[in-house]
């Protein structure tokens, strides 16, 4: 039976794939050009390479974490689209801690930096799910605004309080320093960031799939009023997955200052968190399904470049692929719970 559900999920998602590269192959037809010719680039800028595959797979560490902070909260019933703001925050925590904890030896520092990345991530989305749990709000709209919150209390942050004047291209924070970086895997152009979120989603599907914990979250996901009947603590689920999740996208923030920025500043803001989104879904909230789709999806982000020496596409091109991929997915999920109601499933 769980084999069935997984293969109908698995269609549902290859189906909006399919959809979207079908309309955004339409688009660039528009545009004169072989539709092709352009998957063609898409699969060549994303994994054509060595070079490619590092880029992709540098892009994919980031939003597996993000994409748990959604998938993580859907599994209790909870749409948290908070993972832009969780990452910002984490960051901006990752640098204030890397700036007083310089004395320390750098591999406990570091350790240190990341977990006040995912503190600061896990509280700042554990706001949504503390109005959601005591005051109704929903959290959907919560974990919106309290992006926009994020990334304009870190831009006056950078611009003022903790700006480094010797960063001229753009306001930025005080660096951590070159001993404070993580640096790349052995032989790689890949930072150690992906073995985080690889490593944190295995662990998030060992607690959903394997532990009691997880069990009760599926109950309070599946249906609130059973699991009231059976006296699970609803609330503290709600504020558990939200902390959680609110953790795995502060801990990406922190990965992007460690591993790729070295500060914090609006080069923080690049739409991983939003990315999560798209990936938690596709991946049907399963968190090991998250580490491919994330893969997959930083292949299309990382094939922007090439698309646009190529074809004289625009940068947002990749993006319109993805917002379209986003669309696909809601309409096929809309189409097939019309047709399992009509079919008396």
């Amino acid at each position: 039976m769980r084999g069935a559900a997984w293969a109908e999920t698995a269609a549902i998602s290859a189906a909006a794939l399919l959809a979207a590269l079908g309309v955004f192959g339409g688009f660039v037809a528009l545009r004169g050009l072989n539709p092709l010719d352009v998957y063609a680039a898409l699969v060549a800028g994303g994994f054509g390479s060595w070079f490619s595959l590092e880029e992709t797979l540098t892009q994919a560490a980031p939003i597996m974490l993000t994409a748990l902070c959604t998938a993580l909260p859907a599994r209790a019933g909870l749409l948290v689209i908070g993972g832009e703001g969780a990452l910002v925050v984490g960051g901006v925590a990752t640098v204030l801690a890397g700036v007083n904890l310089g004395g320390l030896p750098p591999p406990l520092a570091l350790a240190l930096m990341c977990l006040a990345g995912a503190l600061g991530g896990g509280l700042w989305v554990g706001v949504a799910g503390a109005l959601r749990h005591w005051r109704g709000v929903n959290e959907t709209i919560a974990t919106l605004l309290l992006n926009y919150i994020a990334i304009a209390v870190m831009n006056h942050l950078v611009a003022g309080p903790i700006r480094d004047f010797g960063q001229v291209l753009k306001p930025a924070s005080w660096a951590i320093g070159e001993r404070l970086m993580i640096g790349t895997i052995p032989a790689t152009g890949i930072h150690w960031g992906l073995v985080f979120g690889i490593v944190a989603c295995v662990v998030t599907w060992v607690l959903m799939r394997h532990t009691i914990v997880g069990f009760a979250v599926d109950v309070v996901g599946g249906n609130v009023r059973a699991a009231q009947i059976v006296g699970l603590p609803i609330g503290a689920i709600v504020l558990a997955t939200t902390v959680l999740g609110g953790a795995a996208a502060g801990l990406a923030g922190a990965i992007e200052v460690v591993a790729v920025h070295g500060f914090a500043s609006s080069s923080l803001v690049v739409g991983y968190g939003y990315a999560g989104i798209l990936v938690a879904f596709l991946a049907r909230q399963n968190p090991l399904a998250v580490i491919a789709v994330a893969v997959l999806l930083g292949g299309i982000t990382a094939s922007g470049g090439l698309l646009q020496r190529r074809f004289g596409l625009p940068d947002a091109a990749t993006l319109v692929l993805e917002g379209l991929l986003f669309i696909a997915l809601l309409a096929a999920n809309t189409l097939y719970g019309r047709f399992r109601r009509s079919s008396g499933d």
